[in-house]
């Protein structure tokens, strides 16, 4: 015998709702990782003195006699489309011909570099270099021992338990990586655990001479630059709080290696476009998220983001990513004015993107910014910041002396070198 099934009274219906979603909620709440905030950062801005015009650069190419006539043509075409301006930077060792291509070269330019935008770092946040529990410097062709990390220890007398990591090998995408190990390190360590995360290259040692055009691209295109983050666990600083995600993507024919700009260019796309569907439901509204499932649209990441800082790897790199993205030229400006004014500085560019945005007075409480940089493999990583506090725009930045001549128009093509 069976009696006829009677639903539970409505209101009862309507409290299991309720503690159910509330249930869930409480989880979710304390599952959420503790927050990560960026206190403060600086970016190096090296002596007028090592200024590389793309004159001057030919020039002294010419003059070191390591070049033919056809190569020394396409490292003209490819600095005429560059969108560089007249104040790149390149180390001291390079302006010596012939080059001087040395471990005590590279050693001094990275002490030089370094140590500089460390100590300003230190002297903006008035910050004790005791108070630093760990030090990450990432800088991808020089590897040197004693380490990098050690140097810095060594320099600003840190405590002798600092942790120190260094990251090689990982291209232009290597500083996103830097601030995603930090993170990791201070979600494990006691809340207000300081992390320090330098951002480098080394050229000194990178200089090619010879015929293959795989090989000249970087020489024309990578320039000196570093920069220096500070990272906490604790929210007692004015800062930004942090959230990443990244995804790596190989080449199609399965090979890390790529010869060409357009090459570059295809196997970047494929990376961003894994690193979208991670980042995408973590930052989307579910209005672009439907419009995607439902259309297959390209989401409007720049309605999600206040501002945008792609990586500074080339003129085509970035308007790759803004056509793909179909974000506004305002979206890539800071982009493209500091590919003018400092070059392809590798995995610090994202930095001097968000110093230009700071130092413009962009940046306010509420703000979304979006970091995202390729690198070796191939590889794409995004960093997102919200700006959580109010906060005077610093005068004393890498863009400060030249801010108010930016933006401006940087033309396609430089016909008279």
């Amino acid at each position: 015998m069976f009696e006829l099934f009677k639903p539970p009274h409505l209101f009862i219906l309507t409290t299991i709702a309720i503690l159910s979603t509330l249930h869930l909620l409480i989880k979710k709440t304390l599952r959420r990782p503790k927050p990560t905030f960026l206190i403060d950062f600086s970016c190096y801005r090296p002596p007028d003195s090592h200024r590389i015009p793309p004159s001057t650069f030919l020039e002294n190419s010419a003059l070191s006699g390591a070049f033919d006539d056809v190569s020394l043509r396409f490292q003209s075409n490819i600095l005429s489309k560059s969108g560089f301006g007249p104040e790149t930077y390149i180390p001291a060792s390079h302006f010596r011909i012939p080059i001087n291509k040395s471990q005590t070269s590279a050693r001094e330019e990275s002490e030089t570099v370094v140590f500089s935008v460390v100590a300003d770092l230190l002297e903006k946040t008035r910050a004790q270099p005791a108070w630093v529990d760990a030090v990450i410097v990432n800088c991808s062709t020089y590897a040197p021992t004693p380490s990098l990390c050690a140097m810095i220890v060594n320099r600003f007398g840190m405590r002798a338990d600092v942790a120190t990591y260094n990251l090689s090998g990982m291209g232009c995408a290597a500083g996103l990586a830097s601030v995603s190990l930090a993170r990791d390190l201070l979600r494990t360590r006691a809340r207000g655990t300081l992390a320090l995360v330098v951002s480098t290259e080394t050229l000194s040692l990178n200089w090619y001479g010879g015929a293959d055009r795989s090989m000249l691209l970087p020489n024309c295109l990578f320039r000196v630059g570093a920069s220096a983050a500070l990272i906490s666990s604790s929210a007692d600083w004015p800062s930004l709080t942090i959230d990443r995600v990244d995804s790596h993507a190989a080449a199609e024919d399965g090979s890390p290696a790529v010869s060409v700009s357009k090459d570059i260019v295809r196997v970047a796309a494929g990376a961003l476009r894994a690193n979208l569907g991670a980042l995408g439901p973590k930052v989307l509204p579910y209005t672009e998220q439907l419009r995607y499932a439902l259309f297959a649209r390209v989401p409007r990441f720049n309605r999600c983001f206040e501002h945008v800082c792609v990586h500074a790897g080339g003129r085509a790199v970035i308007e790759a990513v803004r056509e793909s993205l179909r974000l506004g030229e305002e979206d890539v400006e800071a982009s493209r004015m500091t590919l003018h004014r400092f070059g392809n500085t590798s995995s610090s560019s994202v930095w001097y993107e968000l110093s230009y945005l700071e130092t413009k007075g962009r940046v306010k409480k509420g703000d979304r910014v979006w970091q995202v940089a390729f690198g070796s493999g191939f590889k794409c990583n995004s960093v997102v910041w919200e700006c959580v506090d109010d906060f005077t725009p610093s005068d004393r930045t890498a863009w400060s002396d030249r801010i108010d001549f930016y933006p401006l128009d940087v033309p396609h093509v430089i016909e008279d070198l």
